[in-house]
């Protein structure tokens, strides 16, 4: 007969064997005890593993049946949970000589009596660091206490076990950190693009994908912290695992998340788990004493016969890209004719981009002009683009460029160095004018740095910032939070400057902006001024906003004015200023200086936002150099 010392070493060397070359874990504690059992004929063996929630969870007994195990698994530790739930939580080895009779086994025994066991015998596997991670157990037949070759055995058993598991704990740990987000615990971008290409290859129907957008996290990281961004990206994770059962979500990138959806049979399922998305982000997130309204965008696509992952990533970043700029907050599934928009509006930055280089953007002016003398008031700056080919293009033409924060930023960097020169230029020529005009965007706002911005480049020409106007629309609201977009407003008037509302009346919430926000303008939107001489509706709501501002302290300026009606019947509702193609189209720079040399204000006031509105009840009657239509550069 074999020597069992050399079994026993034969079963170390046969168990490290395995484990170095990286068999399952299950596997390796299979052929443990079938090898132990070997050496110490007539014992039953198995070994028990403990989870983070003090759960004990079967590995190997080979030779008990499989109820067993299922009947042990998920069962509380504790000071009288058998022999290897007790030996777990004690630390400690466990010996119980007769199973029937031994209080550690009430209420167990009939797990183990109907097997023919009783006796057992469990001996804690503690890792390296002094944890207990799980338990070895010898089980008997006969009501007794182990032998001593029986203990040798088991030392050497609890020793492999304590290997095995500590080497399965670093796999898993490292497949973590491979495969997973450890910030919000989903699968990572490794993972996704290993499920997305498998499923796409071999899914049994149809695949969908949703691309999942934060909206505002950078506001939210540079406003409270990058721990509160952390916060709402971790509990977005959370949110997103809860509705999206059956679903892979996983976050790859910083604020991006994607979620393969398997077996995707209609564009109605995908809506409908949109739909539950996007409820799920309802509830406000707390952090810190402040609240985090979490909002996310989401765009999809679900892969028809043929599509490949590529593709079908490809549309439904297509998606994402279109509903961050028409529907943030909700949900775009892919079409066909998004491909040809997103062509058409690369194309049309690259050609933005280009011109940005070449210096062939240019502010283009329009005349604001005082509707009851002709004086020209002040000016708008709007962006124009010079062509290859020299043809002017206005900001319409190139509006989808805009819609890229970082191309919106610069063409606003060099519209303030541009007309920051020409106002030099015609302050230097002695020529009289109140303000310049600018509309800024929401990129603008949210880089944080627009006050900064506009100082160096007004300081460096040596322009009085009295003379800048900033204009924003209700986009620049929605694009940040209330408090930053209002400390912003605040921190530029109090540099000198005034705020105005552009396109007042277009948006849901202008009233609203009225009363949040601090605001010395309003222009009224070329929709109602068009109207006014038709409408009797129109004339009503132009008349109400012109009491309204008068009485918050605020100015009023029509846009779109092109006919003489229309200016005779805003002069008689008590508007003072407007401008429009009636008076002058937007004109380059040489040609708005001959226009302020000619009709400019003779003795202008320090401010638009101050008196120099303001015309005595008699009025003072027009002058011979009024600024009429007929004398508009734009006319000759």
């Amino acid at each position: 007969m074999t020597n069992p010392t050399a079994r026993l070493q034969r079963l170390q060397n046969d168990i490290l064997e395995l484990i170095a070359r990286g068999e399952p874990l299950a596997a390796c504690m299979e052929r443990l005890c079938l090898r132990a059992e070997a050496v110490a004929r007539g014992v039953v063996c198995s070994v028990v593993t403990v989870d983070e929630d003090g759960l004990l969870r079967p590995l190997s007994s080979p030779s008990l049946p499989a109820s067993y195990a299922a009947s042990l698994d998920g069962v509380p530790i504790g000071p009288d949970v058998g022999s290897c739930g007790t030996a777990i939580y004690r630390g400690e080895a466990v010996e119980v000589t007769d199973i029937a009779t031994d209080p550690l086994w009430e209420g167990l025994t009939h797990l183990v009596l109907p097997l023919g066991l009783r006796a057992s015998w469990s001996v804690p596997i503690k890792a390296r660091d002094g944890r207990v991670v799980g338990a070895f157990a010898f089980y008997y037949r006969k009501p007794g206490r182990p032998r001593p070759i029986e203990r040798s055995i088991v030392a050497t058993c609890v020793h492999l076990c304590a290997i095995a598991i500590e080497h399965e704990e670093v796999r898993v740990h490292n497949h973590r950190l491979a495969y997973f987000d450890t910030l919000t615990n989903l699968a990572n971008r490794t993972r996704f693009n290993e499920a997305i290409a498998a499923m796409c290859a071999g899914a049994p129907g149809p695949l969908g994908l949703m691309l999942i957008d934060i909206d505002n996290l950078k506001v939210v990281n540079d406003t409270l912290g990058h721990a509160a961004g952390d916060a709402l990206i971790a509990e977005i994770g959370g949110r997103l695992s809860r509705v999206l059962a059956g679903c892979l979500a996983c976050r790859i990138g910083g604020d991006e998340f994607a979620v393969l959806v398997p077996a995707c049979e209609s564009a109605g399922r995908m809506r409908a788990l949109a739909s539950a998305v996007l409820a799920a982000m309802s509830p406000p997130i707390e952090h810190d004493g402040q609240s985090i309204v979490p909002s996310v965008t989401i765009g999809g696509d679900i892969a028809g016969i043929g599509t490949d992952s590529v593709t079908l990533r490809q549309n439904a970043d297509l998606a994402l890209y279109h509903a961050k700029e028409t529907r943030r907050g909700g949900y775009v599934r892919f079409r066909r004719g998004l491909r040809t928009a997103m062509t058409r509006r690369l194309r049309v930055r690259r050609q933005v981009e280009d011109a940005l280089a070449e210096e062939r953007i240019m502010p283009y002016y329009q005349p604001i002009i005082r509707l009851d003398n002709g004086e020209i008031v002040g000016v708008e700056a709007l962006a124009r683009m010079r062509l290859g080919d020299g043809r002017i293009v206005t900001a319409g033409d190139f509006q989808e460029a805009l819609l890229d924060p970082h191309v919106a930023y610069r063409i606003s960097g060099r519209m303030l160095a541009a007309i920051a020169a020409d106002m030099a230029e015609w302050q230097e020529a002695g020529l009289q004018f109140q303000h310049v005009a600018l509309n800024v965007t929401a990129a603008d706002f949210r880089k944080g740095d627009l006050v900064a911005r506009i100082g160096r480049t007004f300081d460096k020409a040596g322009v009085p910032l009295r003379h800048l106007v900033i204009e924003i629309t209700e986009q620049v609201f929605m694009g940040g939070p209330r408090d930053g977009v209002a400390r912003t407003m605040e921190a530029l008037r109090a540099q000198g400057m005034s705020v105005a509302l552009d396109d007042f009346g277009t948006g849901f919430a202008s009233l609203t902006h009225l009363l949040d926000f601090p605001i010395d303008i309003i222009k009224i939107d070329r929709s109602f001024v068009g109207a006014i001489d038709s409408g009797a509706r129109s004339g009503v709501i132009v008349e109400s906003l012109q009491t309204m501002a008068k009485r918050l302290g605020m100015k009023i300026i029509a846009e779109g004015i092109e006919t003489q009606g229309q200016a005779r019947r805003l002069g008689e509702m008590g508007c003072l200023l407007g401008q429009g193609f009636l008076y002058s189209p937007p004109v380059p720079a040489p040609a708005i200086r001959e226009l302020l040399l000619r009709f400019g204000q003779r003795e202008p006031s320090a401010s638009l936002a101050n008196s120099g509105f303001a015309v005595s009840a008699a009025g003072t009657g027009l002058r011979s150099r009024r600024f009429s239509p007929m004398s508009s550069l734009a006319s000759r």
